[in-house]
C-alpha cells in the first residue's frame, strides 16, 4: 500500500518496579569518552555544538573534554579552545585530568569539576598511566590534593573493574581496595568501569555488595558500562536493583578506550533513557532531544549511530 505515513514511535509505558530508585543521574561522557576514540578529528565548533545540544536536552552533567597530552589523545588536543568556545558554562563542566600538568591547564581556565582516571589492574595502569598499580596513587595524590585545596570537586574513574584483557578476571577485593584509596584521597564519587564490556548482572551485584561490605555507600558509586557483549542495559538494571543512582552514558553509544582495543562503545544514553522511562524512573532528560543530537553527531562523523533507540526512531542510517 502506498501513501501511508511511517508508523509513530510509541513511547515506553512507565511502569515502576519497587524498590528501584525513583530518580537517577545520567553523567554524559560522549564529548570526552565518546570522541576520544574517533579516528577523525572533530572540529572544535562541532564539539561545542554537541555539548550545547546535550545540555539543552536536560542532561545534568556533561563531561566536556580531557587535558591529557595531545600526543596521546590528539582528538582532544583542542581542550582549551573548546572550553573557551563554550563560554561561562564551561567552568561547571567536568574535565578529565590525568596529572598535575593537566590540572594546571584546568585551573587556568577556572574549571570547578575534574575527574581522574585510575586502574584496578597493574597491567592497564602501566599501559595507560605508565605507572604500576601502586605507583598510580603517587601521581594522583598531589593532583587531587591541589584540586581539593582549590575547592574543585574530584571524581575518580576506576577502569577494568570487571575484567582485564591482559590479566583476565579481576578480584572484587582488588577493585574495592583501589576504590577505597581514591575515596580516602578525597574523591567525591567512584565511577566503576566495565572497560571491555565483560561484566554480567551477577557480577555487578557482587561488586556493589563488596563495596557496601567495605563501608562504601551506594551514593558514592556510579556505573560505567560498555556494550561489547550486549550486556550494558542488563548490567544497568542489576545496578538499579543494588541502589546505584548515577550512570555514565554516551549519546549515540560513541566511544571506547584508546588503550584497550577490545573496548567497544559505551552504553548509549538514549538506550538507557528508554529503559529508565519504561521503569518510571525520573532523569529530567528529554529522550527525543538526545536521540536527535545523536543523529546529528553521527552525520558529523559520517557513519550511523550504534544506538538501538536511534535506529528505532529512524535515525540509524
Amino acid at each position: 500500500m502506498t501513501g501511508m505515513r511511517a508508523p509513530m514511535v510509541v513511547p515506553a509505558h512507565p511502569t515502576p518496579i519497587a524498590p528501584l530508585p525513583r530518580a537517577v543521574t545520567i553523567y554524559e561522557v560522549g564529548p570526552r569518552d565518546g570522541l576520544q576514540n574517533e579516528s577523525a578529528q572533530v572540529p572544535t565548533e562541532v564539539k561545542a555544538e554537541f555539548v550545547r545540544r546535550l545540555l539543552d536536552a536536560g542532561l545534568p552533567v556533561v563531561e566536556a573534554t580531557s587535558f591529557v597530552s595531545p600526543k596521546w589523545v590528539p582528538q582532544l588536543a583542542d581542550a582549551e579552545q573548546l572550553l573557551r568556545a563554550l563560554g561561562p558554562t564551561a567552568v561547571q563542566l567536568p574535565v578529565l585530568v590525568p596529572n598535575e600538568r593537566g590540572l594546571d591547564r584546568a585551573l587556568e581556565l577556572g574549571c570547578r569539576r575534574i575527574a581522574i582516571f585510575a586502574s584496578a589492574t597493574d597491567t592497564f595502569a602501566r599501559k595507560n598511566l605508565n605507572r604500576d598499580l601502586e605507583g598510580q596513587f603517587a601521581m594522583f595524590e598531589p593532583t587531587m590534593a591541589r584540586a581539593l585545596d582549590a575547592g574543585v570537586d574530584v571524581r575518580a574513574y576506576v577502569s577494568m573493574c570487571f575484567g582485564d584483557p591482559w590479566e583476565g578476571a579481576v578480584p572484587l577485593e582488588q577493585v574495592v581496595a583501589v576504590g577505597h584509596r581514591l575515596l580516602d584521597l578525597g574523591a567525591s564519587q567512584l565511577s566503576l568501569g566495565d572497560t571491555i564490556g565483560v561484566g554480567t548482572p551477577g557480577h555487578v551485584t557482587a561488586l556493589v555488595g563488596a563495596f557496601e561490605a567495605a563501608g562504601v555507600a551506594t551514593d558514592r558509586l556510579a556505573m560505567h558500562f560498555h556494550d561489547t557483549y550486549g550486556q550494558a542495559l542488563a548490567n544497568a538494571y542489576a545496578a538499579l536493583q543494588s541502589g546505584i543512582t548515577t550512570y555514565d552514558a554516551s549519546a549515540g553509544g560513541l566511544g571506547g578506550c584508546p588503550y584497550a582495543h577490545s573496548a567497544t562503545g559505551n552504553l548509549a544514553t538514549e538506550d538507557l533513557l528508554w529503559m529508565l522511562q519504561g521503569l518510571g524512573i525520573e532523569t529530567g532528560v528529554d529522550l527525543e532531544q538526545v536521540a536527535a543530537t545523536s543523529v546529528w553527531m553521527a552525520k558529523q562523523l559520517g557513519r550511523p549511530s550504534p544506538s538501538a533507540v536511534v535506529r528505532a526512531f529512524g535515525g540509524g542510517s
